[in-house]
Order: structure tokens, then C-alpha cells, then sequence
């Protein structure tokens, strides 16, 4: 084959990375810029697509002259993103009629409260969608966008304006834009915006219908892994394939080789997301968590997932520090956390965009319980990173009910797991092994991986397999008595949250 390598888009929450693989699945190159979180409000949290597109482009740029490489080392792209943003833009001019609507978002809390008053409350879209009906969920941000903007919901009836969560946006982007961009998601998208049947992989006009929202604004759903284009001709990559789309925690799920039912992972980010594979069987929840899909390669059977969404982990450390200013960077919390032995008591339930699984509490709000004057900065360290592993455990006992498989392990990735007093402390709360695989950023492999299949640089999944390689291990060294101490007094703390907002 004359390409050695593939490249992955991440366009993430906080940053857009482009990385670059050879086919053992190791990083040759990457770059990486952040973008501005915009809070107009209280609850409301946005983006500036336009920047986030520009990004786009400079780190592509970026990766590829890090390697001294061209379009034609590159045998396909793929694209992984932050899942639920919200994005409606005009077909015509390319210019979005509102700033992205973050999946961190709230403000269509009063608009779910009305979709639940038509019958049905929280589970109305359950058994199509596999989604409890909540403010996280792409569907109720286009209603609003289209209520509020004005003019939108006009245009959007002439067929003037397109949706897209950022995966959609980034490849009509890279595919012309306005000259022939490509309109295309794939389910693992589509599943997270609550219009999507999971039995069908199709577009639900009734959930549409009952937002207000024209089919003619949705993307065509295409399996993750098959040719939906080729980059248009400006770019660094011209003429390459796009050949992956996986929204960003079901890309980790793959990246981490997550391939057969009972694998799980756990993903380290802004947000927490623990995933396991159901296989081709469709899990409904009893326990909170969301039914989603995994993956589709091709025209293989449809993969899905049970799925325990967290909303504020990583975001929180990145609160302390450009909220507070308690630390400079992200890697000081670590050293703070281990001036001391535990955390004094005091226990940090980030609720600040509600909570999501297993609780799905829009009306919660974050609080610092069992404060005393004993508690300094190094007992908060060390609440905000349990914080992180409490949640997680939440998530993973949900699991545990709803799959009647208790897990062994629990394979872990994203920017926190350099974080070892946290990877030790998830292993103690959780009492079972953690695994860090060499790659840690499995989010851009697992969409390099879709893509690669697509057009044959792997080829099949026991490549995916046989690249896979652990790092480190953490085994469990607490006692139990202190670990079900700890986990009641963290149970307690989560219900002083509830009935904030009324």
C-alpha cells in the first residue's frame, strides 16, 4: 500500500486535535487547540462553531507538518466528536444561526418539561430512541434554536438551514461546505439526539414532528465506517477519503478494542462516559443508563451499548483552575491531592449542569459537603479527583444490574488517566483492576481505526485487536469496610444536590 498512515479528527468539548497512526495504532503526530467556552447564562454553555471549523483546519495542518507529511501518505481520515453539541447552519451561505449549543446545556429544560406534559414525562422517546427525555439530548437545542433565532424556524420550513451535531458540521465542512458539502452523520450520532430509531437507524418523524423540526434539516445517517467523501480540493488533505464517524465515546469504545459483548471502558474527559458492549442486542435499562448504539462497520449487523453518561469530571479540575484559580494547570491537582491522606471528609458532587446518569436530575446543583475547619486545599484536590471515581462507580454499578454480569476489569483512557492517585483510587472504590492501555487517547484512534477498515488499511477487527497493548495496571488496596464508609458518605452527599432549582 502506498499510504502509511491514517489521520482522526477530535473535535472535542474543550479542543480540536488532529492525530495521525501508523497501522500498529501508534501516534506519528498530533496537534492540538483548544477553543473559547462561552456562558452567556447561568446553565447555558456554547461554542463558536466558525472556531472551532478554523481549528479544524490548523491542526490538520498542524499534525501533518509535525510528520512531514502530505495527502498522499494519508490513506483515510476519520472524524470523532463531542456528541449532542447542537449546530444549525444555512445550506447556502455556510454561516451558523447561533453560536454550537453545548451538550452541557440546560436551557431546554422548560422545553423537555413541555415535550413530557404530551404523555409519557421522561420515558416518552424511550423505546424508539433508547434516550430518557433530557436537556443533554440534541433533539429540544434545534427546537430552541429554531423558537428563539429569529427567522430560523422559517427558513428552516423553506429548507434553507441544516442540523448537525460537530461530526456533520466538520465534514460538510472538509467535503466543500456550501460547493457540494456532504450532509451525512452516522447512528452513533444519530442515536444521541433523541429523533433516531435505534431498531431501524432511520430518522423518526413523529419525534420530529413533536419538536417542530423539518425533516429536511437532518443528515442522512450512513454506517461509521464506509467512503462518505473525499476532502475538497483547498485542503491539506485533498482528495483523501473521510471515511469514519464515531461519536467520541463510542470511538474510545473501539479505540480501546472494546469489540466483543461484556467489554467495557471508561473515558476520562470533560465528562465521564463508561460504555460495554451488548452486541447486536438491544439492552433497555431498568437502572438509569441510556441504550445507544456502538458502532456500524459497514454493512456488518448494528453493534450497541449500554451507556453511563457523567457530566462534570474532568471540566471540574478545569473549573479550579480557571474559575478559582486555586491551580495553574491541570497536572497541580495531583500534587495538591497528595499532600494528604485522604479527604478529610468533605465530598464535591459537581452537579452543575444537573445529574446525569443514574440519577437524570435536571433540577440538581453542585455542592462541597462535609466542610469543617480541618479541610484545606489539599483535602478539595483530592474531593474534586474522588469526585470523578464516586460518579463512575455510580454508572458502573447501574451496569452491573442491568447486564447481570459484574465487571472484572475496567479498561480506562482520556487526558485524566495520567492522573495515578486518581487511577488508584478508582481501583479502590471500585474494588476491581484498572487498565490503561499505551495509547491513551483511544477517542482519535477508534475513529482512525472506522476509517481505516473502510478502505482496507486494516483488515478487520483482530487488527484492532492485536494492536491493543496495556500500559499499567492499578489493583485494588482499600479495605472493604473503608470503601463502603466512603461510597455511603458520597451516596449522602449526592442527595443534599437534589430540588435546587424549582
Amino acid at each position: 500500500m502506498p499510504t502509511s498512515y491514517v489521520a482522526a479528527i477530535d473535535q472535542g468539548t474543550t479542543s480540536t486535535r488532529a492525530m495521525i497512526f501508523d497501522h500498529s495504532g501508534r501516534v506519528v503526530a498530533s496537534d492540538q487547540r483548544e477553543h473559547e467556552q462561552i456562558f452567556p447564562k447561568a446553565g447555558w454553555v456554547e461554542h463558536n462553531a466558525e472556531e472551532i471549523w478554523e481549528n479544524t483546519r490548523a491542526v490538520t495542518a498542524g499534525a501533518l507538518a509535525t510528520a512531514d507529511l502530505t495527502a498522499t501518505d494519508i490513506a483515510a481520515v476519520g472524524i470523532t466528536n463531542q456528541r449532542e453539541t447542537a449546530l444549525v447552519w444555512d445550506r447556502r451561505t455556510g454561516k451558523p444561526v447561533y453560536n454550537a449549543i453545548v451538550w452541557q446545556d440546560t436551557r431546554t429544560d422548560k422545553i423537555v418539561a413541555e415535550l413530557g406534559a404530551l404523555g409519557g414525562g421522561q420515558e416518552r422517546y424511550r423505546d424508539r430512541s433508547g434516550l430518557p427525555l433530557a436537556t443533554y439530548f440534541s433533539g429540544p437545542k434545534i427546537k430552541w434554536i429554531l423558537d428563539n433565532v429569529e427567522g430560523a424556524r422559517a427558513r428552516a420550513e423553506a429548507g434553507d438551514l441544516l442540523f448537525g451535531n460537530m461530526d456533520t458540521w466538520v465534514l460538510w465542512n472538509m467535503t466543500g461546505g456550501p460547493d457540494g458539502g456532504i450532509h451525512v452523520t452516522d447512528p452513533t450520532n444519530a442515536s444521541r439526539t433523541l429523533l433516531m430509531d435505534l431498531d431501524t437507524l432511520s430518522w423518526d418523524e413523529g419525534h420530529a414532528a413533536d419538536m417542530g423540526i423539518p425533516m429536511s434539516m437532518l443528515p442522512d445517517i450512513r454506517s461509521s465506517s464506509e467512503e462518505y467523501g473525499r476532502v475538497r480540493e483547498r485542503g491539506v488533505l485533498a482528495g483523501v477519503p473521510i471515511a469514519g464517524i464515531l461519536g467520541d465515546q463510542q470511538a474510545a469504545t473501539f479505540g480501546q478494542a472494546c469489540l466483543s459483548p461484556g467489554e467495557a471502558k471508561n473515558t476520562y474527559g470533560t465528562g465521564n462516559f463508561v460504555l460495554l458492549n451488548t452486541g447486536t442486542e438491544k439492552v433497555m435499562s431498568q437502572n438509569g443508563l441510556l441504550t445507544t448504539v456502538c458502532y456500524k462497520i459497514g454493512s456488518n449487523d448494528t453493534v450497541y451499548a449500554l451507556e453511563g453518561s457523567i457530566a462534570v469530571t474532568g471540566s471540574l479540575v478545569q473549573w479550579l483552575r480557571d474559575n478559582l484559580g486555586l491551580i495553574s494547570t491541570a497536572a497541580e491537582i495531583e500534587e495538591h491531592a497528595r499532600t494528604v491522606e485522604d479527604n478529610g471528609g468533605a465530598y464535591f458532587v459537581p452537579a452543575f449542569s444537573g445529574l446525569f446518569a443514574p440519577y437524570w436530575r435536571s433540577d440538581a446543583r453542585g455542592a462541597i459537603v462535609g466542610l469543617t475547619r480541618f479541610v484545606n486545599r489539599g483535602h478539595l484536590a483530592r474531593a474534586v479527583l474522588e469526585a470523578t471515581a464516586f460518579q463512575s462507580r455510580e454508572v458502573i454499578e447501574a451496569m452491573n444490574a442491568d447486564s447481570g454480569v459484574p465487571l472484572k476489569s475496567l479498561k480506562v483512557d482520556g487526558g485524566m488517566v495520567v492522573n495515578e492517585l486518581l487511577m488508584q483510587f478508582q481501583a479502590d472504590i471500585l474494588g476491581v483492576p484498572v487498565i490503561r492501555p499505551v495509547v491513551s487517547e483511544t477517542t482519535a484512534l477508534g475513529a482512525a481505526y472506522a476509517a481505516g477498515l473502510a478502505v482496507g488499511f486494516w483488515a478487520s477487527e483482530d487488527d484492532i485487536r492485536n494492536n491493543w497493548a496495556q500500559d499499567k495496571e492499578w489493583t485494588p488496596s482499600m479495605p472493604e469496610e473503608t470503601r463502603q464508609v466512603q461510597y455511603h458518605n458520597w451516596k449522602k452527599a449526592v442527595t443534599k444536590t437534589f430540588d435546587w432549582v424549582e
